[in-house]
């Protein structure tokens, strides 16, 4: 099939499982790309049948960890230039049309992104929550996602460019929600780094939460964002805690 001349030579991958609540506001801020790919782990909801409905390419694909996942959906584009994005994120108008310049300037093979995100019902200004600069856009021959089963990464080696304009991050959580995926994440990463034989000792469970509260909160001024802003960064500092203590966990339990 023809591409679309009034659309971008650009392939939005996405990866999904039960996601049905969350894609269709996704989908419909990335009309400009001339492919949709939505990679499907398993769903038992009708996230399939939505994102078929939308006009998206769906490819059921095993679970492979999410820095493999992601790079499945990259080698199955059908335009070498990919959008990479979360089913719980949107595109602004803005951000699209800076997308759009930045294909046709072709200046940079790989692009960051401002992400905003939204916690407690208030979108982020500082700290962490913003902007939470991410490489998405990239041309498939000059990056690609680590192997990471949990923090993934797109590597490249080529300079890289950044675009104006916010990618919205709206996971749309309850909090017990929210702190179940952050206990899950740090499970992963703390094995993550034992099997890279990083080892860690009882002092990073304090020294290591209090650097990155200083960081986000004071230097990077997420006490602007008031109450939400607060709670943001303490459940980070929350999770590096967590994080070290199953890496301890881990140790003594591979003596």
């Amino acid at each position: 099939m023809a591409a679309n001349p009034e659309k971008l030579p650009l392939t939005v991958a996405v990866i999904a499982l039960n996601a049905e609540s969350q894609l269709g506001e996704l989908l419909s801020s990335v009309g400009f790309a001339d492919e949709v790919l939505v990679v499907d782990s398993g769903s038992t909801d009708g996230t399939v049948r939505l994102a078929e409905a939308s006009g998206a390419r769906v490819i059921r694909k095993e679970w492979l960890g999410f820095g493999r996942q992601k790079q499945f959906a990259v080698s199955q584009a059908r335009h070498d230039w990919v959008l990479c994005l979360d089913v719980d994120e949107r595109v602004t108008p803005r951000l699209a049309q800076s997308i759009r310049e930045a294909l046709a300037g072709g200046r940079f093979k790989a692009w960051r992104m401002a992400r905003r995100n939204r916690f407690l019902g208030a979108w982020l200004s500082h700290g962490e929550g913003y902007p939470d600069w991410s490489l998405r856009m990239f041309h498939r021959a000059h990056a690609s996602w680590s192997n990471d089963e949990v923090h993934e990464a797109v590597l490249t080696t080529t300079e890289v460019g950044r675009l104006d304009g916010d990618l919205l991050h709206d996971s749309a959580e309850d909090v017990a929600t929210y702190m179940a995926k952050q206990n899950r994440y740090t499970t992963l990463h703390a094995e993550a780094l034992y099997r890279q034989g990083v080892r860690a000792g009882y002092a990073k469970l304090l020294v290591n939460p209090l650097v990155r509260f200083l960081k986000f909160y004071v230097l990077k001024l997420g006490f602007l964002d008031g109450g939400p802003g607060f709670a943001h960064v303490v459940i980070g500092c929350n999770n590096t805690f967590h994080k070290y203590l199953k890496l301890i966990e881990l140790q003594k339990a591979g003596r």
